[in-house]
């Protein structure tokens, strides 16, 4: 089931979380293992998002309370928080002005951080003295970037897209997860595709619609996800995938927006963009061609591909090909 896994925070912001009801299954987000930190960092409507199914907590496991040196998938996170540890003090790094709670992390990357002098322990509230890790912000980006991923990978029981609202932090796990791989990438523009109600708007209203237009909410989904595979696949003919696809998201869409208008709910349209993974074996052997043209094929449709490609990404695996953005600040009414 495709699941929007939610960085860097716990509770994800209204217009992501009703984003993620509307165009995934479930929304997921890391939390701390600690049961009495769980109840106050996790929302009662994230709670109650829960027992409907709708919500999944991911409480990092054992392996990664585990000797680092035994975790070969988180060696490229350690090898460059030593690097940032290595470097002259700048304030991107001595500055600790961001939190996390401690047992999101686990104790033995907790102990890393500590020992490289990144971070350093704090009380967290009188009922949880101890649960509070103080670090800059680059290297708390780096860390749930990266764990972000790192889930979406390596968690086989459910299929998680790895979503943030903040642009460092996409960037930043991006270029974390496999630097010695010649990988490249796509960012595609979903945004005018998939409107969101507009603020103000209420989870239960959102859960209503769902409920009432389930046929046209997942011929969308289902029209979105086969683009964006076919791009990954055909990553060398984006002008053929587009073509071919042109016509199943045209009626997907016109059919949702006829819903949407229907609902009487207010709606928005905010910049969404996706990275398309396209692996290859060799560093550099990606050469990614220029698709400014491409853009007006989709018309109506409300389509880009952006020019640029993103570069490295994922390691090459198949499973988790996708990763969003959402740019809150370039919102579009």
């Amino acid at each position: 089931m495709p699941t929007l896994l939610y960085y860097p925070l716990v509770r994800p912001p209204q217009e992501v979380l009703h984003q993620a009801l509307l165009y995934w299954d479930a929304i997921a987000s890391v939390v701390p293992q600690d049961p009495d930190v769980y109840e106050d960092a996790v929302s009662e409507e994230l709670k109650d998002l829960g027992e409907q199914g709708l919500y999944h907590p991911v409480i990092l496991g054992a392996q990664y309370r585990q000797p680092l040196g035994d975790l070969p998938h988180l060696e490229v996170l350690t090898r460059k928080l030593r690097e940032l540890a290595a470097e002259p003090p700048s304030p991107q790094v001595s500055v600790m002005d961001a939190f996390l709670f401690r047992s999101k992390l686990g104790y033995c990357l907790e102990e890393e951080i500590i020992s490289l002098g990144l971070g350093r322990r704090v009380g967290g509230s009188a009922r949880w003295p101890r649960a509070g890790l103080v670090v800059s912000k680059e290297v708390r980006l780096l860390l749930l970037g990266t764990l972000a991923q790192e889930v979406a990978l390596t968690i086989q029981t459910r299929s998680y897209t790895p979503y943030t609202d903040q642009r460092s932090a996409h960037e930043t796990s991006l270029q974390s997860v496999a630097p010695d791989l010649g990988v490249g990438a796509w960012r595609v523009e979903l945004g005018r595709l998939l409107p969101v109600p507009a603020p103000g708007t209420s989870t239960a209203e959102v859960l209503a619609f769902r409920e009432r237009y389930a046929a046209e909410r997942e011929r969308l989904m289902d029209a979105t996800q086969t683009l964006l595979s076919d791009l990954r696949r055909e990553w060398e003919h984006p002008a053929d995938v587009l073509e071919r696809m042109r016509v199943a998201l045209k009626q997907a869409r016109e059919d949702y927006h006829t819903a949407a208008r229907a609902s009487r709910m207010a709606w928005v349209q905010r910049s969404v963009s996706v990275t398309v993974a396209v692996a290859t074996t060799t560093v550099g052997a990606l050469v990614v061609p220029d698709l400014a043209w491409v853009a007006g094929i989709a018309g109506s449709i409300g389509f880009n591909i952006a020019t640029r490609e993103v570069r490295p990404m994922f390691r090459a695996k198949g499973e988790h090909p996708f990763s969003y953005l959402h740019q809150v600040d370039r919102e579009l009414a």
